[in-house]
């Protein structure tokens, strides 16, 4: 095979001209550049190097940089292909003539090797989809089952006056999941009272029955709508705000760092959380039970023209006291269901800003589908009780 010959250098008249010459020292391959090495000039081959490195091995591969003018990123793309050739033919990369800068920059480019990325072939078969769609939704419930027993693990410190969180924590939690939700919990309560009145004041009409639209809603918003709204609207509202505050916090390697103080993050952060909704729930069932049959007598007062002492004997004569406890008992399970979610959400959220808005949103989904599951089987086992 020929040996390759220096490639042509510039003339001395000339200014800015690139140029490489290759120079044999013994072992040695040495390249010296010359002229301006910028992107404006495009970027230079490695093939006059492949060539020599092919046709006669060499021990090591420097450089000369005492002729160069100016330099960019053309440079370094130059370089960082000349490395890779000399990693391929087995040749130890001398950069001490290269300028202490780009010696840097090369540095950094080779510090970490190259991946080839191999592309995944596509699979449109539906059997193939429907598989990758199952073993998805297998792995999210493993790992939401563990999460679950670890909560339980948590509880169990708890109760024996071993859990370790910041009491702080907890009275913002209770902030957050309490006062703050009251306003949107009255305003969606006292409509979907007012909803349920008008609802049942079409049908009862026909009868002449208006007077029993206050049994309806007082019965139905306590024993149903009150709980499930507010457990909606908590799900939105306070769920979200978990998700998103623990995926933040999972983003920033602050999860990690508790991990690392040997502090269980379920315990740490969750626990709080979860201790908080569930406490506050029950009372916010209790003021959006009030909100909604007030909204029902607003409508009995106003459209179907009831007396309001008649429309509070007649709620008062059908409302039962199971109704309410049923309700409360919902309520307790809808704040468990809400927290957890949102806390798993956070917790197990990726590492990108991304993964934080899918996470909340993953959260808000899964909570409301939770939730109707939930009262669902309530309705079926209070049904096979009589109650």
């Amino acid at each position: 095979m020929r040996r390759p010959g220096p490639l042509p250098r510039p003339s001395r008249g000339v200014s800015g001209t690139r140029a490489i010459t290759l120079e044999r020292s013994g072992g040695t391959l040495r390249l010296s550049l010359s002229g301006a090495w910028t992107v404006a000039d495009g970027v230079p081959g490695v093939a006059p190097v492949e060539e020599a490195l092919a046709a006669a091995p060499a021990e090591r591969l420097g450089f000369d940089s005492s002729r160069l003018e100016s330099w960019d990123s053309a440079l370094l793309t130059f370089l960082y292909a000349v490395a890779v050739l000399a990693h391929r033919h087995g040749a130890a990369l001398d950069a001490d003539g290269l300028p202490p800068a780009a010696r840097r920059l090369l540095s950094l480019a080779t510090a970490v090797p190259r991946r080839d990325l191999v592309q995944a072939e596509a699979d449109d078969a539906m059997t193939a989809r429907v598989g990758r769609a199952a073993l998805g939704v297998w792995r999210t419930l493993d790992d939401a089952v563990r999460f679950l027993g670890e909560a339980v693990q948590a509880g169990g410190a708890l109760l024996r006056g071993r859990a370790r969180f910041r009491r702080v924590d907890l009275m913002h939690a209770l902030e957050s999941a309490g006062v703050g939700a009251l306003g949107i919990v009255a305003l969606i309560n006292f409509l979907i009272g007012a909803v349920l009145a008008f609802v049942g004041a079409v049908q009862l009409g026909q009868f002449g029955a208006e007077l029993y639209v206050a049994d309806l809603v007082a019965i139905g918003v306590t024993r149903e709508l009150g709980a499930l709204m507010t457990g909606i609207v908590m799900a939105g509202r306070t769920g979200a705000s978990f998700a998103a505050v623990l995926g933040t916090m999972t983003v920033n390697e602050e999860v990690d760092a508790l991990r690392t103080l040997g502090l269980r993050p379920i315990e740490f952060l969750a626990l709080p959380r979860i201790l908080a909704t569930a406490l506050m729930m029950p009372a916010l069932v209790v003021y959006a039970d009030l909100l909604g049959m007030l909204g029902g007598l607003f409508v009995g007062v106003a459209v179907l023209d009831l007396g309001t002492l008649e429309y509070f004997n007649q709620t008062q004569g059908a409302l039962a006291l199971r109704h309410v406890m049923i309700g409360l008992v919902k309520s307790v399970a809808f704040g468990l269901v809400i927290a957890l979610t949102g806390c798993y959400y956070g917790i197990r959220c990726g590492r990108s800003a991304a993964a934080v808005g899918a996470a909340t949103t993953n959260a808000v989904v899964i909570a409301i589908v939770l939730l109707v599951v939930v009262d669902a089987l309530f309705t079926v086992a209070l049904h096979v009780m009589g109650l």
